[in-house]
């Protein structure tokens, strides 16, 4: 676990929010609060998890840290500057330090180019490199994530989901990062290829002193390959723990509903089963309160009412609910 207290976070999420106008029927505008007022920080070395079901705002919070969407409202500070406040040039030099793995690897890269040029344009946009010097690196970046230079003239097409993957992380690589946000990098992957890919990510993070943002879909994932856990719902953060205490002890109880749905192996082992029931409601028209009031079995009155705050239950264990358990 790393230290909390001495260090300052390599980048800070303060008041986020991110509302999109939408029309609907007769021209009336309805905002969705995509993300409202999200407060977060990742420490220099370390691998927070981001989870939460579809739509709950995890890969447009993302994507506002590596400035592809402008924040509605809040601050993302990035070794102490706000990168809502940065002029063109200096996003640009932020974008050596700050790099995306996505979701789909077949998507993500080109189909038109090389393995060469797919993995060396990074390098080429930002004047690293070129000619001799370009191919050598590139090589290096492959063998760095278990490919190789007979690999360098083939096309994604010829490559496998896993292998697609890892020409993703390699790109991601090149501009040698200090964070990677890794927007659901194994969830478009077969099962039996997922474990090497989390594996990779946690052996290049140990060699490269990298720092990951790692947005997931579901806890199982996250508990191979994170240090601390935060749990997001309809736009909202509601749990932050160390992955150990968040896994042992979950305090919301979405996050409980969330560990007792991860399937067992052992037919032996039957556990207590939390089931959410209903559906997530409209993020363009939350419930009043607590949002997580509708589906919640332990909901009373002033749930319905006020908002719960994130606040610090124990060490280190942010918690938004009037009930923790």
């Amino acid at each position: 676990m790393h230290d909390m207290n001495n260090n300052p976070p390599l980048l800070k999420a303060e008041g986020l929010k991110k509302y999109f106008p939408i029309s609907k029927k007769g021209g009336k505008e309805v905002i969705v609060k995509a993300v409202d007022n999200v407060n977060f920080q990742i420490m220099p070395g370390e691998t927070l998890g981001l989870v939460g079901e579809s739509g709950c705002g995890k890969s447009t919070t993302g994507q506002m840290i590596l400035d592809l969407l402008v924040p509605t409202e809040g601050k993302i500070i990035f070794e102490g500057k706000d990168i809502t406040k940065m002029r063109r040039k200096e996003i640009r030099r932020l974008r050596r330090q700050i790099q995306i793995i996505f979701q789909d690897p077949f998507s993500s890269l080109n189909p038109r180019m090389t393995v060469e040029k797919i993995v060396g344009e990074p390098l080429v946009i930002h004047g690293i490199a070129k000619g001799k010097a370009l191919r050598e690196q590139v090589i290096e970046l492959l063998e760095t994530v278990g490919l190789g230079e007979d690999h360098l003239n083939r096309y994604p097409h010829e490559f496998s989901g896993g292998q697609r993957q890892r020409i993703g992380i390699a790109r991601a690589l090149a501009l040698k990062p200090k964070l990677i946000v890794c927007d659901e990098p194994i969830s478009a992957l077969d099962v039996s290829i997922q474990a090497q890919i989390l594996n990779l990510l946690k052996r290049l993070q140990q060699k490269f002193d990298l720092t990951y943002l790692f947005i997931a879909h579901g806890l199982p994932a996250l508990k191979h390959i994170s240090d601390r856990v935060a749990v997001m719902y309809l736009g909202q953060i509601v749990e932050v723990a160390d992955k150990d205490t968040l896994f042992d002890h979950p305090m919301h109880p979405y996050t409980q509903c969330l560990i007792s749905s991860i399937p067992v192996p052992d037919p032996e082992q039957r556990k207590q089963r939390s089931v959410i029931e209903g559906e997530i409601p409209d993020p363009a028209n939350p419930p009043k309160g607590c949002r997580f009031h509708t589906r919640c079995p332990f909901a009373q009155e002033i749930c319905k009412q006020e908002e719960p705050v994130l606040k610090q239950q124990q060490d280190h264990h942010l918690v938004a609910c009037h009930f923790p358990k």
